[in-house]
């Protein structure tokens, strides 16, 4: 009797020995194939995306959209990403000395794109399109992602949407943008070391009877908030 249990347990141990190397094996094999799979994924969105055509691009940005929905984002798809965002402004085609790849729907896709993947990486990309693009769809894109991101360090990332907001003040002042911008502040504002560049950016909005009534009231309403908590930390700095 003895001999049969002893019998039974090792065949028993033999069975789960087996099955976990075969469950080992077909782990390796799926993560292989993953692997697989996710490289090819990546070599035909970057193939894509430097592609000279607007419409490979425009399926490079699906491709990328439904990656990063499933949380597939890797070094390569960034890549492509950042290139996309800098398309005609950062990375430029020639034809004839003229312009061949300026694609500002490219640009604003992606940029909403990388509001999505919150990392210093995607800040520096959108802040860097924020300042050098001159398309206002692009801008407003690019300002709406830093406000989604929500990363501020040292306030670059609010200097630099009151840089972009003052600049465009002069050349194209457009409500879209200027509510986009105070909607970022919006979002920005308990991240800020300095409320001061937001504060007179947000009262230019708010005073520029060039924007929509609703733009003005909503800039008037966060200015309010900033001088009611720059003055309690002012306060609350004396205290102590």
């Amino acid at each position: 009797m003895k001999s049969l249990r002893k019998a039974a347990c090792a065949v028993c141990a033999a069975v789960c020995a087996l099955g976990a190397f075969a469950q080992q094996n077909n782990r390796s094999e799926e993560s292989a194939d993953a692997a697989y799979l996710s490289s090819i994924e990546d070599l035909v969105i970057s193939e894509l995306a430097t592609s000279e055509e607007l419409d490979n691009k425009l399926v490079a940005l699906s491709y990328l959209e439904a990656a990063i929905d499933d949380g597939r984002t890797s070094p390569d798809m960034m890549v492509a990403l950042d290139q996309l965002a800098g398309e005609g402004i950062t990375s430029q085609s020639r034809t004839n000395g003229r312009l061949s790849n300026n694609y500002p729907q490219v640009r604003a896709a992606a940029c909403d794109l990388l509001a999505k993947v919150p990392t210093e990486e995607s800040k520096t990309t959108l802040k860097k399109i924020a300042l050098a693009d001159n398309e206002p769809m692009v801008i407003t894109a690019a300002v709406r992602a830093l406000g989604e991101i929500g990363l501020n360090d040292k306030d670059d990332a609010v200097d630099t949407i009151a840089w972009v907001s003052q600049k465009n003040l002069y050349v194209n002042p457009t409500s879209s943008l200027a509510l986009e911008v105070i909607i970022a502040y919006e979002k920005l504002a308990d991240k800020v070391e300095n409320k001061s560049a937001m504060l007179q950016s947000v009262n230019k909005i708010a005073t520029n009877h060039l924007f929509v009534s609703s733009v003005r009231t909503r800039a008037k309403e966060l200015s309010k908030k900033l001088a009611t908590g720059s003055s309690s930390n002012s306060k609350n700095g004396n205290a102590k």
